[in-house]
C-alpha cells in the first residue's frame, strides 16, 4: 500500500521535544573555568545558528569572562528589593517570555532572594528545561548536597548553598572542567580570581594545596559515577549482555561460615589494588534460620560493610543461578568463592554450585580462595 505524504514525513520526522536539556559545567573550586567554558560553548552554538542567550552569567569582574559575555544576548535582570536595599536576580518571567533555544544559568546552587517565585536557582532551571528551553548551567562539588559535609571535613569551611543530589543527575551531559591544583594556584597569585586583597588569605585557607588535591578527587568520583550510570543504562536498553571492563567490579559470595571474614577481606585488599567496587553477596538458604548462622552471618556482613563493601542479601533459590543473575545485571568483571575443606555431601553440593556457575556464567575472572575448616 502507498504511504501518503505525512506518514513519510512522520517516519522520517525527529519526535517532538517535551523538555529541555541540560548540561552542566562541574568544577573542584572557584576559577577553574566553568564560566568560561560554559561561555565558549554557547558561542560555538550560536555561530552555528542557534538561539543562544544569557540568563545569567557572573562575571565577578573577571576580564576574560566579561570579554566572552559580551558576545551574546542577555536578558536583563530583575530589581529585587529586600530590606531596604536592591539585589538583582535572574528574571524567570523574561527569560520564558524570550523562549531562546538555549538559556545560559551560572551558579546553579544559588539561593535566590526571599519574595522570588522559587528560593532556589535549581528551581527556576527546572521551570526552563519544563518549557522546552536548553539550559548550559554551573556547579562546584561542594555544592551538591551529600558531598557538603565531606568538603567541611576536608576543609573546615562549611556550604551554605547547596543542590539536591537528583538536580546534577538530571543532566543530560556533565562537563569536568579541570585544571591542576598547582595551575589554579597560580592563576589566583596573578589575581585571575579574586581581588589582590584576598589572595593571600585564600591560598592559606580554602585554596590550601591538600584541599584542592581532595576536592578535585570527589570531582573526578562524581563525574566517573555518571558515566559508570550512563554506561550501565546504554548496556541495557541495547540489550548487552557481555561485560565491558571498562572499571573493576568485585563480587565476592559469603555464607554463615564465620571463615567467610577471610574471603571478604582477601576481597576488600583486591579492590583497594585495583580501586575496584566491591560486593559482598550472600544467597538466603533454609540453613540461614538457625540462630547460630543467623548470629555468625550477621557478623560477617557487618564486617563487610565496615570494609565500605555494598552488601546484598539474594532471595531463596538456586545459588549459581542467583549469583549468575547478580553478575549479569551489575557487570560484575571478578568473583571471588570460598573452598572450604569439607567433606560428603556437602562438598558435591558445593562442587556442583561451582561447576554450574562455571558453565553459565557470563564471561567473569573466578577465584577460588581455600577457607579454614568450619
Amino acid at each position: 500500500m502507498t504511504k501518503k505524504p505525512e506518514e513519510w514525513l512522520e517516519k522520517v520526522s525527529p519526535p517532538e521535544k517535551t523538555r529541555g536539556i541540560l548540561k552542566l559545567f562541574l568544577g573542584y573550586a572557584p576559577g577553574v573555568g566553568k564560566t568560561y567554558s560554559m561561555l565558549s560553548e554557547a558561542i560555538r552554538r550560536h555561530s552555528r545558528g542557534e538561539d543562544v542567550v544569557i540568563a545569567v552569567v557572573e562575571t565577578h569582574g573577571r576580564k576574560a569572562v566579561q570579554e566572552l559575555a559580551s558576545q551574546l544576548e542577555s536578558v536583563p535582570r530583575k530589581q529585587v528589593e529586600y530590606k531596604g536595599a536592591m539585589f538583582e536576580e535572574m528574571d524567570l518571567d523574561a527569560v520564558l517570555a524570550r523562549k531562546p533555544q538555549v538559556a545560559l544559568v551560572d551558579e546553579l546552587a544559588h539561593t535566590n532572594i526571599p519574595g522570588s517565585r522559587h528560593r532556589k536557582r535549581y528551581e527556576d532551571v527546572q521551570e526552563l528545561l519544563d518549557a522546552k528551553i536548553d539550559v548550559l548551567s554551573t556547579l562546584n562539588i561542594q555544592h551538591i548536597e551529600s558531598i557538603a559535609p565531606q568538603v567541611h571535613a576536608i576543609t573546615g569551611i562549611t556550604v551554605r548553598e547547596t543542590v539536591p543530589d537528583w538536580v546534577p543527575l538530571t543532566a543530560a551531559e556533565t562537563v569536568m572542567v579541570d585544571l591542576t591544583p598547582e595551575a589554579l594556584q597560580n592563576r589566583m597569585k596573578r589575581g585571575d580570581v579574586y581581588t589582590p586583597q584576598k589572595i593571600e588569605q585564600a591560598l592559606k585557607h580554602f585554596f590550601r594545596r591538600g584541599n584542592l588535591i581532595a576536592l578535585r578527587e570527589l570531582a573526578l568520583r562524581q563525574v566517573a559515577e555518571q558515566v559508570d550510570r550512563s554506561l550501565e543504562s546504554y548496556m541495557a536498553a541495547e540489550d548487552i549482555r557481555k561485560n565491558w571492563a571498562v572499571r573493576e567490579r568485585i563480587a565476592v559470595c559469603v555464607s554463615s561460615n564465620p571463615a567467610a571474614q577471610y574471603l571478604v577481606a582477601r576481597a576488600a585488599r583486591m579492590a583497594r589494588r585495583l580501586d575496584a567496587e566491591l560486593y559482598v553477596v550472600h544467597v538466603n538458604e533454609p540453613d540461614d534460620d538457625a540462630p547460630a548462622s543467623q548470629k555468625t552471618l550477621a557478623a560477617n556482613l557487618q564486617f563487610a560493610q565496615n570494609l565500605h563493601a555494598k552488601v546484598v542479601r539474594l532471595e531463596d533459590g538456586d545459588v549459581a543461578d542467583a549469583v549468575g543473575s547478580f553478575v549479569r545485571e551489575k557487570h560484575i568483571t571478578q568473583v571471588i568463592f570460598g573452598r572450604s575443606v569439607i567433606h560428603g555431601w556437602r562438598k558435591w553440593l558445593y562442587v556442583s554450585a561451582l561447576y554450574k556457575f562455571l558453565r553459565e556464567s557470563p564471561e567473569v575472572d573466578i577465584h577460588v580462595v581455600t577457607q579454614e575448616k568450619e
